[in-house]
């Protein structure tokens, strides 16, 4: 989730359920009363021992973290832990093929753009070479590219008007999308492999989406571009995303309302879009202008073909990536997978808005590693769920399934592809927890926990304050946890009934006002608000990398780490700190642990930063050059594994 234009839309969910504020109050009042951050029993509320998942303690891979915690930073370059180095790995407009077009800072081309790295990289996964190999030292880097910020790319431009030409718009749209990238580590640090048949670009602008799953070919997807409703033109807003245990990606597409403008006509489809916040003026005014099906008047069905997960395999080049309907449609943050204890794939996502929802979907049939062809449309069928928080630490998952509960024709449901189309009102229906804005959901990989972290909410009322969250608006975010059942002593990811508590309640625990909660006492510098993406190292630790602690805190957005089990259990460390206006996405580590890929998006983006004049010309550093979203490869200079 990036800062702007996103930071100030509107709550578009008028569902009456408690909100998760509510709960919290509820649970925690009824079995015990806070009397302080560094009691023991405070700590015991925390989920600690709402279920008998395995501990990391237990395995032989524990280890403490070890690095030096650094302290808070605001200026224009980045910091990490001392022993540690930092090397830029790709930038903005770098070409990802040998002889490829140099980036042209102001006067780049969409033709240039379409053989360049993306802007606003997000999510990152790295997938060894050969597949499956578990390689560490050659592999596949994919990742999304967001969204693009026109007053940083070209002099006087604002993201509509004039300055925004039809060329302008198409570099836009190439800039969009995902990168797939062969590297490769070597004596002198990571390399892009820039002759590899791997490498290429996905972008808004031109690349070929399959749909499949129960809205391919519905009419509400259909387009006067594309009458079968089953061909889609492009991706865009790539937030976060997960990968399959059969070696694709999942791509996540996010805020979709920012891109379409116009008036469309009134009926349901008019309802169903303010549901989703696509009305009137999007930021991206100018695509409409340019392209008809950006027009809401001209095609009022292309926004029903955004907002999916995309399903792309990096191993093979040629390759059609899919929309996943099956899914759901909704602002996906992420699409995280886990291997339950039969074999069925269960893949989270977070709504990444306030007061909207956290889903999983359980296929139908059942994951197998010798048999690759059998895995191939495991996605287009199974159940999605949506969340529902209880008291007394129990949650359940409910269906949407057509014709099932409220999702009927009474209700204007006819069939499971409107029920996908429009999930958040099917969720509405439900009655699921509206959350303080749920962006990244990750299952831990031994303990099976799935850590569901909400960012902030900016739009709580003052009556929901409460005991165990008593900030009104929430700035500093939170974590939860949520514990399925174990069968066999392995995590049932199906289950529709599991334990649940708390991570960590973001904030100063120093600070009283802010209403911080850690399981374990936090430094001066360790502390964090604001968290948005995780990762688990081979060692079990939680990686957290945050979104807005510059706006919230004054200091930058940063990765902190904490231990997932014992002495330290939750204590948050703080590990590295990106250049001002920049938030990091996308942390993922290789399979030895030795090397930690960041994601830093919009550095420079900040109110008065401009292409003239930015706040840092990151990382380049030189006159002319504006500030570049790129990705780090961190490494210990000893080389061993980060964080030891």
């Amino acid at each position: 989730m990036s800062h702007e234009p996103f930071d100030d839309d509107g709550v578009v969910n008028t569902s009456h359920e408690p909100a998760i504020a509510d709960i919290i109050e509820a649970r925690l009042s009824r079995r015990a009363i806070l009397k302080g951050v560094a009691t023991a029993g405070a700590f015991g509320l925390f989920g600690g021992t709402v279920s008998g998942a395995r501990s990391v303690t237990a395995g032989k891979d524990y280890a403490a973290l070890a690095f030096s915690e650094i302290g808070r930073f605001s200026d224009d370059t980045h910091h990490v832990a001392p022993g540690y180095n930092v090397q830029v790995l790709i930038r903005w407009g770098d070409p990802i093929r040998r002889g490829g077009p140099q980036f042209r800072p102001g006067a780049q081309t969409a033709e240039e753009q379409e053989q360049q790295f993306g802007m606003n990289n997000d999510y990152i996964a790295y997938m060894p070479l050969p597949r499956g190999s578990g390689s560490s030292t050659r592999g596949l880097l994919c990742a999304n590219h967001e969204y693009t910020i026109p007053r940083l790319m070209w002099p006087r431009a604002s993201g509509s008007g004039a300055t925004m030409t039809r060329e302008r718009v198409e570099i836009e749209m190439s800039a969009h999308g995902l990168s797939v990238l062969e590297i490769a580590r070597t004596a002198g640090g990571w390399r892009l492999a820039g002759g590899s048949p791997y490498n290429r670009r996905i972008s808004a602008r031109g690349a070929v989406m399959g749909v499949a799953g129960p809205a391919a070919g519905h009419t509400r997807m259909r387009t006067n571009a594309d009458p079968s409703g089953v061909r889609i033109i492009g991706t865009f807003n790539n937030c976060a995303g997960g990968v399959t245990p059969w070696g694709t990606v999942l791509s996540a597409e996010e805020n979709i309302q920012f891109y379409f403008s116009g008036k469309g006509a009134p009926g349901p489809e008019e309802a169903a879009r303010r549901r989703y916040g696509i009305a009137g003026r999007g930021f991206y005014e100018a695509w409409a202008r340019h392209f008809e099906r950006f027009d809401l008047g001209k095609e009022p069905n292309e926004p029903n073909r955004f907002g999916w997960i995309v399903e792309v395999d990096p191993y093979d080049p040629k390759s059609v990536p899919v929309k996943r309907t099956a899914l759901g449609r909704f602002k996906h943050e992420c699409a995280t997978t886990a291997l339950s204890h039969d074999g069925r794939v269960a893949v989270y996502s977070g709504d990444d808005e306030r007061m909207e929802y956290v889903y999983k979907f359980v296929t139908r049939g059942r994951y197998d590693p010798k048999n690759p062809d059998a895995n191939r449309n495991l996605l287009d069928e199974g159940t999605l769920y949506v969340a529902k928080f209880l008291e007394q630490g129990r949650m359940r998952w409910r269906p949407l399934v057509f014709g099932e509960g409220p999702l009927t024709a009474a209700n204007g449901f006819t069939s499971q592809a409107d029920v996908v189309i429009e999930a958040r009102r099917a969720a509405d229906l439900l009655g699921a927890t509206p959350m303080d804005r749920p962006e990244d959901v990750e299952a831990h990989p031994v303990t099976g926990r799935v850590y569901v972290v909400m960012t902030s909410n900016a739009r709580r009322k003052p009556g929901e304050v409460n005991v165990a969250n008593p900030r009104a608006p929430n700035r500093y975010g939170h974590i939860i946890e949520i514990v399925p059942p174990l069968v066999g002593g392995i995590p049932d990811h199906t289950a529709t009934e599991c334990d649940w508590g708390f991570f960590l309640l973001g904030g100063d625990p120093a600070n009283p006002e802010h209403g911080a909660r850690y399981r374990n006492p936090v430094t001066a510098n360790g502390w964090l608000c604001a968290p948005d993406n995780v990762a688990f190292d081979p060692r079990g630790r939680i990686w957290i990398a945050t979104d807005g602690q510059d706006y919230v805190a004054g200091f930058a957005d940063s990765v902190y780490a904490a231990e997932t089990s014992g002495p330290r259990h939750g204590a948050t460390r703080c590990f590295f700190a990106a250049p001002r206006g920049a938030e990091i996405c996308g942390p993922e580590f290789t399979p030895d642990g030795k090397t930690l890929f960041l994601a830093i998006q919009h550095p420079g983006d900040e109110k008065g930063s401009t292409y003239d004049k930015p706040s840092t010309r990151w990382p380049d550093f030189r006159e002319g050059v504006p500030p570049r979203p790129s990705v780090v490869a961190i490494t210990r200079a000893d080389g061993g594994e980060i964080g030891n």
